[in-house]
């Protein structure tokens, strides 16, 4: 008669050899937790010259227009005075926006160079996962292999 190899003890013994490390994993959750942090602070910062610069341009335009609620002598003057409050205003609109511009510019290129750091990080952790997960598997495989030909001849 026939006899069939009890495999429990095998494989019992090829999936003890593939523990889940729990250290990877806290490592990759504070990893990202960082980056997050930087991610973060870098986009308060944005915010706030954005709001500090928002200011600015509110209390310059209501001083300009200071101007413009004078009481004025001739009638021709009201209306040089919101011509100049109009172009004053546009050319305060360009100058403004233009800051606005190179905020958004800064907070893209640290969230650019922030998000490049982060995926070499990765590539090169995943690099070294796969290269530990491929030698544990290999020996995993030739302990199995040696242990089924050493139960074979039996």
């Amino acid at each position: 008669m026939a006899n069939t190899q009890d495999f429990t003890a095998i494989f019992k013994d090829m999936m003890g050899s593939f523990p889940v490390d729990t250290k990877n994993m806290e490592e990759t959750f504070r990893n990202q937790t960082a980056l997050a942090e930087k991610l973060s602070a870098a986009n308060l910062e944005a915010a706030q010259k954005s709001t500090e610069l928002s200011a600015k341009w509110a209390q310059d335009t209501l001083a300009k227009f200071g101007e413009v609620t004078r009481a004025k002598s001739e009638p021709a003057d009201y209306a040089k005075s919101m011509s100049d409050f109009a172009s004053a205003s546009a050319e305060a609109a360009s100058e403004h926006m233009a800051a606005f511009a190179e905020i958004a510019k800064k907070l893209q290129t640290e969230t650019l160079e922030l998000m490049l750091s982060a995926g070499k990080d990765m590539s090169d952790d995943m690099t070294a996962a796969a290269k530990k997960a491929g030698a544990d598997a290999q020996a995993a495989t030739r302990k199995a292999s040696a242990q089924t030909a050493q139960t074979a001849s039996k």
